[in-house]
């Protein structure tokens, strides 16, 4: 039996959770708060630490210390039962002595599948699940997804005007949306493991697809490349910052030896993607080489042909549109190319989830119907 209570603990171990978004994969970003009911306060609390160690249930233990005896620990993930890098969190919390444990959602790694739970309630502790188990599912979707298909959840992000604009006739987009719109962007790069943009976008913007929000810094995720035939020049932000913030080019297989030697002298990592049969990147392939390489959430941020085509293959999960007071016309550059879509019912639908208002630009946020 579940209460008002758990409900309210385990949004605050939700919160903690999600600090670790963008610093824990290929792990789960978990929370763990550890209640002592009689005196009605929190004894200890923890969250996954930066590259998933320590776990989020070993930090709460660490700090409830003796307190945790007797204890109610709220976990947002089932705690793991396999011995890994570090012993598993489901014989921790029965070795603190906790005396019930309340989690939101079951993990489905099959090294663990239900064994955490059942190894706990073997050992006396009262096991109650499901709490807050759609809110977990959504803030853990790059894990699950991960788990379930083997590649990343995908997230697409758009600035653009009011109808669906990112660039004047002339190629002018500076600033569509405003600095309250431009910050959330950042927070978000801050909470993904890697940015992807298209090769025309990286050649024409020059970007740097870092955070810059001041005291998140350190929070830039890796940037990827979706760049074939390997035009990004040398000289550009990315790769002369390769050294300090990891970039990663897609591309086939068959490039050119010496600049493909160049791009690694300049401490990018090149990673082959074969061809589809229409003769772009294959982005199931790439996807699924991402996932192989920890990748759990990754931010697209354009261009247009990239997001179109991540759209027709059903790669996509999450759309997170802002949208400026703007109208720019039919002569200017769309935040999408051409889906090939005949009838309206052929065209992918989406969920609408979140609307905030950024000062004059408002986010939309989706997920796709499936």
């Amino acid at each position: 039996m579940t209460t008002a209570f758990d409900e309210r603990m385990m949004r605050v171990a939700l919160g903690l959770a999600e600090r670790g978004l963008g610093r824990v994969a290929p792990n789960p970003a978990v929370g763990c708060v550890i209640v002592d009911e009689t005196a009605g306060r929190i004894v200890g609390r923890g969250w996954t630490q930066p590259s998933g160690r320590p776990h989020a249930e070993a930090e709460a233990i660490d700090r409830a210390g003796q307190a945790a005896k007797g204890a109610t620990a709220y976990v947002t993930l089932e705690p793991c039962a396999h011995i890994g890098k570090t012993p598993p969190c489901a014989q921790a919390l029965i070795d603190a002595g906790v005396s019930r444990v309340v989690s939101a959602l079951r993990d489905p790694d099959p090294r663990v599948a239900g064994a955490g739970h059942s190894m706990m309630a073997e050992a006396g502790i009262d096991v109650v699940e499901g709490v807050l188990a759609a809110e977990a599912a959504r803030l853990n979707e790059g894990f699950l997804t991960r788990v379930s298909s083997g590649r990343p959840m995908v997230s697409v992000k758009l600035a653009s005007s009011l109808d669906g604009r990112t660039a004047t006739h002339s190629g002018h987009s500076q600033w569509i949306t405003g600095e309250r719109a431009r910050n959330r962007a950042h927070l978000m790069r801050a909470r993904t493991d890697a940015i992807m943009v298209g090769s025309a976008t990286a050649i024409v913007d020059d970007p740097d697809l870092t955070c810059r929000l001041p005291g998140l810094g350190d929070r830039s995720p890796r940037r990827i490349v979706a760049d074939g035939r390997l035009r990004l020049p040398l000289t550009s932000k990315l790769v002369r910052s390769a050294h300090d913030v990891p970039v990663w080019i897609l591309t086939f297989p068959e490039g050119d030896a010496a600049r493909r030697a160049a791009f690694e002298d300049c401490g990018v990592v090149l990673i082959d993607v074969p061809a589809g049969p229409d003769g772009t990147m294959d982005m199931s392939i790439a996807l699924s080489i991402l996932g192989e390489r920890g990748i759990t959430r990754l931010m697209v941020e354009g261009g247009s042909r990239l997001v179109s085509s991540l759209m027709r293959a059903g790669l996509v999960d999450r759309l997170d549109w802002f949208q400026a007071p703007k109208i720019i016309g039919g002569d200017g550059y769309p935040a999408l190319a051409g889906l090939g879509i005949d009838t309206v019912d052929e065209a992918p639908g989406f969920e609408l989830l979140e609307v905030l208002s950024l000062g004059e630009d408002t986010l939309q946020s989706f997920s796709v119907k499936r």
